[in-house]
């Protein structure tokens, strides 16, 4: 968990407020942003691919943020206003965050900044919101299906306080208890497979400085 992070307590208060107010909004209007065919983006759910499988019992709203050349003109800029300066806003903050932890890490693992800098020069941020409706037989359904992050790193925020995120570590759910305006950061598919392609490379080269000078 990650606190002291920077990112003011008033805009993730904010954000949390609107995202609220969007889940709250009719059907019929939250279908104005649907995700379309093909597409995860948008209002809906994720990983449908059968009339026959059992869903997660979660609604999402999902949009690439960054680089702006990608944002769907049918998504952000058609949101509330409210709504689209706070995801504004916040996509830039954690754009900042999210550098700043990758050069923590950098030199955790003895790498040079700029080495790390190129590995994700070619970033793309996403911002996901997931809504787990009240159930009347909790016990019955999942809020979202186990799974691995594909992303670099994950920046995790909860609206509130309720208990329900568990990482599994030795075959053992531990869950996570969450801490007001803290991140929960997660590193994915992407940073791992990179990090390994880099050291790879990186010990290739050394092998072959170390054979031209012998």
């Amino acid at each position: 968990m990650l606190i002291n992070h920077e990112v003011s307590c008033s805009l993730l208060d904010k954000l949390k407020k609107e995202t609220q107010e969007f889940f709250k909004l009719p059907l019929d209007e939250k279908n104005k942003y649907g995700q379309k065919l093909g597409d995860v983006e948008g209002f809906g759910q994720a990983f449908v691919v059968s009339e026959e499988q059992k869903l997660d019992w979660s609604d999402m709203f999902g949009i690439v943020t960054l680089p702006s050349d990608l944002r769907k003109p049918h998504l952000l800029p058609k949101l509330p206003h409210s709504f689209r300066d706070a995801i504004e806003e916040y996509s830039k903050e954690v754009e900042k965050l999210a550098l700043k932890t990758l050069m923590f890490m950098a030199k955790a693992l003895k790498m040079e900044d700029e080495e790390m800098k190129v590995l994700f020069s070619d970033g793309l941020q996403t911002i996901r919101m997931n809504y787990y409706p009240p159930c009347p037989q909790p016990e019955q359904v999942i809020g979202f299906t186990p799974h691995a992050d594909a992303s670099g790193i994950t920046f995790l925020i909860q609206v509130d306080q309720v208990e329900g995120l568990q990482i599994k570590k030795d075959d053992t759910w531990i869950p996570v208890i969450p801490h007001p305006n803290a991140f929960i950061v997660n590193i994915g598919d992407v940073i791992q497979a990179r990090l390994t392609r880099s050291t790879t490379v990186l010990r290739e080269a050394r092998s072959c400085l170390s054979s031209g000078d012998s």
